[in-house]
């Protein structure tokens, strides 16, 4: 198993306790090491994890007010240019103020919230909402006569500029990460399975911000001394004294019948006195958090999930959005769009136009529009070329496929070769952010789980075009697709469409 970046710097010494100490008396399941060999470290990072987050902090408080300021000034030039209006004068100094207000009243600084996920950008597009709100509310209360077109350009120039800001901002947190910068030492609690689980996820995903030393697991009829290379340092009661030892910052109990109700109260007041957190895993993968929420019920805190927005109000203004950005973006790219169609048909003989039958949602089957990238015959000389097939199983790749023109090639790269595609988004048959549009031959092979895939349009990019394309497995590509199905937002597509345009510039899995 290769070393991660932040667990390459190994001391011995770790000292094992309780039922660590004891030898296994069955087989070692993956994942698991036999009392007795040597101890991998745990970081030694210098770096508080505090202390970073409030270096993030401070960065995005006052890039948030220079965004502010500057979407101030842009709205004052563009309504106003070189005329004299002191009390706008005043409103754009105001704005930067008010809008660093306005997302700390979202909670747009939490811990929580600030360097991962979706709802960090969700919470500033709210608040481009409420100061929106509040400058309408405002003017009428104070009978004011504030210009429209100020409002207008200020606030959403605001708000895309912080977007932008924080998106740096997150990157430069995410690269410390990786290199094991400021990471919160996490002390995993639970049985065997779900303590590897854990980890795993801990250690795939490093730019969340935790990292595993060291854990407290439950014997179940054997006694280990380390799970995938962390040291264990007892059983679920040693919990306390495991935390002094490692250092922990989070204490992460997954799934144990040992550690909840009043003895988990208990512990939470304990770590608290240590100033340390606890975070618990409900079980519940591949769920996005604003899909959980808590429900107190006579004394008890349920979680409660909601069902996935597949229908209603959520999902038609996604439609209406996909399709007025569809229309725009034919609009603009057609003068490419004829180069395009041009060089196409200039490289080889053909159409220029590609049309194949796709599946969308609920099963219907739609023709899918993409310029022609292959020589006209392609689909026959597909047995030609079997034996270089590099998919993953249900898809047919070939990463450098003869039939594909030179033309084509440079299509693909950037792929330009599916603007056509647009016009499918405009005709509702498919979206700008979704899963992989899949053939009649693919569906005829899904499991009941996999057809969870059809339950929303399928689209130009996805969570699998920004993770590797056509290099990924097809679990890997089903896991995402599902990811989406259960958790998609028009906070998540946005931040799709902004990551695919890194992702179609490195050119990564396309052939």
């Amino acid at each position: 198993m290769p070393i991660a970046p932040w667990k390459e710097n190994i001391e011995p010494g770790w000292p094992l306790g309780g039922s660590a100490d004891l030898a296994l008396t069955v087989g070692i399941p993956a994942g698991l090491r036999q009392a007795g060999e040597p101890a991998a470290d745990a970081p030694k990072d210098p770096v508080e994890p505090w202390s970073q987050l409030a270096r993030y902090r401070r960065r995005a408080l006052l890039a948030d007010a220079a965004c502010g300021a500057a979407g101030a000034a842009l709205a004052f030039w563009v309504r106003f240019g070189s005329d004299a209006a002191p009390e706008y004068v005043l409103y754009s100094a105001l704005v930067p103020l008010a809008w660093v207000l306005t997302i700390a009243l979202q909670r747009g600084y939490e811990n929580r919230f600030v360097g991962i996920g979706t709802e960090e950008y969700r919470r500033v597009a709210d608040s481009g909402l409420l100061l929106f709100l509040a400058i309408a509310v405002t003017s009428y209360v104070l009978r004011g006569d504030i210009a429209r077109g100020y409002v207008v350009l200020a606030v959403p120039a605001t708000v895309v500029l912080t977007l932008a800001a924080r998106h740096r901002l997150r990157r430069w947190l995410s690269r410390l990460r990786v290199r094991g910068v400021g990471l919160q030492r996490v002390l995993v609690v639970g049985r065997a399975d779900a303590v590897v689980s854990l980890i795993e996820k801990l250690d795939d995903e490093p730019e969340h911000g935790m990292v595993a030393v060291a854990a407290c697991v439950a014997p179940e009829g054997m006694q280990v001394s380390h799970v995938r290379d962390i040291p264990v340092l007892g059983e679920p009661p040693d919990v306390l004294n495991a935390v002094e030892i490692a250092g922990a910052h989070v204490v992460a109990v997954a799934s144990h019948p040992d550690l909840s109700g009043q003895a988990l109260r208990t512990l939470s007041w304990d770590l608290e006195d240590r100033g340390v957190d606890l975070v618990v895993s409900p079980g519940i993968i591949e769920v996005a958090g604003p899909r959980l929420s808590i429900r107190p019920v006579a004394g008890l805190s349920l979680l409660h999930l909601e069902r996935p927005a597949l229908s209603g109000g959520r999902m038609l203004l996604k439609s209406i959005v996909d399709r007025v950005a569809a229309v725009l973006l034919v609009a603009v790219s057609l003068p490419l769009m004829a180069g395009i169609a041009v060089a196409v048909k200039l490289s080889s003989p053909g159409p220029v136009f590609f049309r194949q039958t796709r599946i969308g949602v609920g099963g219907r089957e739609f023709t899918m529009m993409k310029f022609r990238s292959m020589v006209a015959d392609a689909e026959r000389l597909r047995d030609d070329v079997a034996h270089l097939d590099q998919g993953n199983g249900m898809l047919f790749k070939v990463r450098r496929d003869p039939r594909v023109t030179r033309v084509g090639a440079a299509l693909r790269r950037l792929s330009l070769d599916e603007l056509p595609q647009l016009l499918n988004v405009v005709r509702g048959e498919m979206s700008l952010v979704g899963p992989r549009p899949p053939l009649p031959a693919e569906v005829a092979l899904y499991t009941d789980v996999a057809l969870r895939r059809l339950r929303v349009r399928p689209g130009l990019t996805g969570l699998w075009q920004i993770s590797g394309r056509s290099d990924l497995s097809w679990e890997e590509s089903l896991l995402l697709d599902l990811r989406y199905v259960d958790n998609w937002s028009l906070t998540l597509d946005t931040v799709i469409l902004w990551r695919t345009w890194r992702a179609v510039l490195r050119g990564n899995g396309a052939y």
